[in-house]
């Protein structure tokens, strides 16, 4: 797991100045005031795009990046984005570190307002949560619209709560995989599920710490034709 990674973005309801405002600079403290020069690929991204073909990638809440640099290094073209402009920043900086500049682009969008352009045979939406208010559904369901015929859309959703999380409201309900589906409402004649499932892994945290969780995982695939 990439322990310095969040999910995503912010801001759709009540004063959206405010909420927008409020978010931004919630994840700009976030990432200032973390080192991230070590950023690992979450696994769950890792056992999915490993076998296949490299091709356009997206990466929706990149934070630390250590996807979007884990698939630049394997051939991928990757687009990296986040509401932090720190993290889309860093995330630069270590692709031309790693002598894949050419093979990420990265841009700062709050996907509650734009949503980059093009079309992907991967995207990756790990983490996607967020103390603010967000339009989830609306994205992912954009981000599904956004794949290439044949391309996957993978949905990484914490199923608990890790000790080192940001989050540590007890009552928090995590969306489980059926629950994803049935929000992003997709035609079955133009996308099918490849995968929904909640499995268990040993995860370690910024601090070097361990602890069992559980991720709740959907894959969708976009048909050919």
């Amino acid at each position: 797991m990439d322990s310095t990674r969040r999910g995503s973005d912010a801001g759709a309801a009540g004063d959206q100045g405010a909420v927008d405002e409020d978010a931004e600079l919630f994840w700009e403290r976030l990432y200032r005031g973390r080192r991230t020069g070590g950023a690992r690929v979450n696994p769950l991204l890792a056992e999915t795009a490993a076998p296949l073909r490299p091709g356009a990638a997206l990466d929706l809440g990149c934070g630390a990046g250590g996807d979007a640099l884990w698939l630049a290094r394997r051939g991928w073209h990757v687009t990296a984005v986040d509401i932090s402009t720190t993290a889309v920043e860093r995330v630069r900086e270590h692709a031309r570190d790693l002598g894949v500049a050419d093979r990420v682009v990265t841009e700062q969008h709050d996907l509650a307002r734009s949503f980059p352009a093009g079309r992907f045979d991967l995207v990756s939406a790990h983490y996607f949560h967020t103390p603010f208010a967000l339009p989830r559904g609306h994205v992912l369901r954009t981000a599904a619209r956004a794949l290439r015929p044949g391309g996957l859309l993978l949905i990484v959703d914490h199923g608990s709560t890790a000790p080192w999380s940001w989050n540590q409201d007890p009552d928090i309900h995590y969306p489980t995989p059926d629950e994803i589906a049935a929000e992003l409402d997709l035609d079955p004649a133009h996308w099918s599920v490849l995968r929904a499932d909640m499995p268990r892994r040993r995860a370690t945290g910024p601090a070097g710490e361990s602890a069992t969780v559980i991720d709740n995982v959907l894959l969708v695939q976009a048909t050919a034709g």
